[in-house]
C-alpha cells in the first residue's frame, strides 16, 4: 500500500471503503493527483477478511470460506489489474478524450456541488453498467466471473473480470460532458471499494439504512440463484435505483450462491475465459446470422422462439441444500500452496507499489506463477511442479523488484 506519511492516510484508506470521504479531502485538480484508493486499500481488503474468517469461526462454529474458493477470488482480482501496468483505465481514458474534446460544461472540480453530482452520476451510471452485464450475454461473458463462486464472503468481492472494463468506459461517458476527469477518477474508485463490504453473510439487516443504500442483505440477493434472485439489485452504492427502475428483490428464502450452472473449477484462466467460448459454441450450432448474433447480444438464458431476456425454464432447480464444490486435498498442500500464493501476492503489490512499467518477461513470470501455483493446487502433482514454481516465483520478484534492488544484485561490469 502506498501510504501517505503523516496526512493521515490510515483513517482515509479505511474510510474510503465505505464511502465516508469527505468533498474537502478527496478533490483534485488533476487526474495525476488522484490518489490510487483501490490499491492502497489492500491491506484492508486483507485485514478485513481475516476479520470476517474470526468473527464467522465465532459465531457459527465453521470457516465463511475455502482457501480454494478464496485463492481463486483474490486470483481473479489480481489478474483483472494486471492491465493497468501498461495503460492507463479504459473508462478514464475514454472519460478524458470525451472530456478534451466534447465536453460542453466545466463544473469547477473543487466544488462540493460537483463532487456529489459525480457521486449521483457514477452510481447512475453503474446502475446500467451492472444491469446490462446481466442482460447481455457478451457483456455477461465478462460479469460472469464475479459470480462464479459459490460462497458469498468478502474474497468474493475481489472476484473480477479482467475483460469487463474493456466495455463497460461506454456507459460513464455522458458525465464527461461536464464533469472535471478529476473527480470522476476519484468517484469510479470509492464506488468499487465500497461493493467490497457489502459480501459478507455475517451483517444481516441494517435497519433503515437498508431503504436508501446497497447492503450485504440486497447484495446477498444479487448473488443468488434461486429464481426470485436472478437478475435482481443491481445498484453499486444505492438500491434506490432498483426500486425506481422495477428491479428490486427483498431476501426471504435461503440464498444459494454462484451461477444457474456451477463450473465446479478453481482453474483461474477458465473462470475468466470460459464463457466465451461457450457462446461461440452455442452461435456456431444456430443456422441463421440473426440467431447467431442474438447469442451474443440478447441475454444469456435467450434461444431462438423466445424473448430477448429468455427465461429461466431450462434452469435446474434450487432446493436449498446444494453443498459448493470442495474437492480434497490433503493439509499440507494446502498450506504449501497458500504460501506460495503469498508470495506471488508480495510481487503482486510491488508492481503497483512501485509503479513499474513492467517487461514482458515479468508478465510472463506472473502469469506462468500463478497458474502453476492453482495447477498445484488443483489438477497435478505435488511434487511435479515444486522446483517449477519456485523458479517462477524467483524470477517473477528478480524482475519486477525495485531497480536498485536489481542493480545490486546484477552490478554492472
Amino acid at each position: 500500500m502506498a501510504v501517505e506519511v503523516g496526512s493521515g492516510s490510515v483513517s482515509r484508506g479505511f474510510r474510503s471503503l465505505f464511502f465516508m470521504l469527505t468533498p474537502n479531502e478527496s478533490s483534485f485538480q488533476k487526474v495525476e493527483e488522484v490518489p490510487q484508493y483501490v490499491q492502497q486499500a489492500t491491506p484492508f481488503f486483507i485485514g478485513l477478511m481475516v476479520l470476517e474468517l474470526a468473527v464467522g469461526v465465532l459465531r457459527t462454529g465453521g470457516s465463511v470460506a475455502t482457501i480454494s474458493d478464496g485463492l481463486t477470488s483474490i486470483s481473479a482480482g489480481m489478474i483483472s489489474r494486471l492491465p493497468l501496468l501498461l495503460m492507463r483505465g479504459c473508462e478514464l481514458s475514454a472519460y478524458m478524450y470525451v472530456w478534451d474534446h466534447f465536453r460542453l460544461v466545466e463544473l469547477p472540480w473543487d466544488s462540493a456541488w460537483t463532487w456529489w453530482f459525480a457521486f449521483l452520476g457514477v452510481d447512475f451510471c453503474y446502475y446500467w453498467v451492472h444491469r446490462f452485464a446481466h442482460e447481455v450475454a457478451i457483456l455477461w461473458a465478462a460479469h460472469q466471473v464475479h459470480h462464479s463462486s459459490e460462497y458469498y464472503n468478502l474474497s468474493t468481492a475481489l472476484r473480477q473480470s479482467v475483460t469487463q472494463p474493456f466495455a463497460s468506459w461506454v456507459f460513464y461517458l455522458p458525465m464527461a460532458l461536464a464533469v472535471p476527469p478529476s473527480v470522476f477518477a476519484v468517484h469510479i474508485q470509492l464506488n468499487l471499494l465500497y461493493q467490497f463490504w457489502i459480501h459478507t453473510e455475517l451483517i444481516r439487516d441494517l435497519g433503515p439504512l437498508e431503504w436508501i443504500f446497497n447492503t450485504p442483505k440486497h447484495h446477498r440477493v444479487h448473488h443468488g440463484r434461486n429464481i426470485y434472485c436472478i437478475d435482481k439489485n443491481y445498484g453499486g452504492i444505492l438500491i434506490i435505483w432498483d426500486r425506481i427502475f422495477g428491479t428490486f428483490a427483498a431476501e426471504r428464502d435461503k440464498v444459494i450462491y454462484g451461477l444457474v450452472f456451477p463450473i465446479r473449477t478453481f482453474e483461474i484462466i477458465f473462470v475468466q475465459l470460459h464463457y466465451y467460448v461457450y457462446l461461440w459454441k452455442r452461435a456456431v450450432t444456430y443456422k441463421t446470422i440473426g440467431d447467431k448474433l442474438s447469442t451474443f447480444i440478447n441475454g444469456p438464458s435467450w434461444k431462438p422462439g423466445k424473448a430477448r431476456l429468455g427465461d429461466h425454464v431450462d434452469n435446474p432447480k434450487v432446493t436449498g441444500k446444494e453443498v459448493p464444490y470442495e474437492p480434497t486435498w490433503s493439509p499440507s498442500l494446502q498450506v504449501y500452496g497458500a504460501l506460495h500464493f503469498l508470495m506471488l501476492l508480495g510481487t503482486y503489490h510491488e508492481l503497483f507499489k512501485t509503479k513499474l512499467v513492467c517487461n514482458s518477461q515479468c508478465f510472463f513470470y506472473f502469469y506462468l506463477g500463478v497458474k502453476l501455483c492453482f495447477l498445484l493446487l488443483f489438477e497435478w502433482d505435488f511434487k511435479v511442479v515444486q522446483a517449477s514454481l519456485l523458479w517462477l516465483l524467483c524470477g517473477a520478484v528478480e524482475s519486477c523488484t525495485y531497480p536498485a534492488v536489481r542493480d545490486q544484485l546484477h552490478p554492472a561490469s
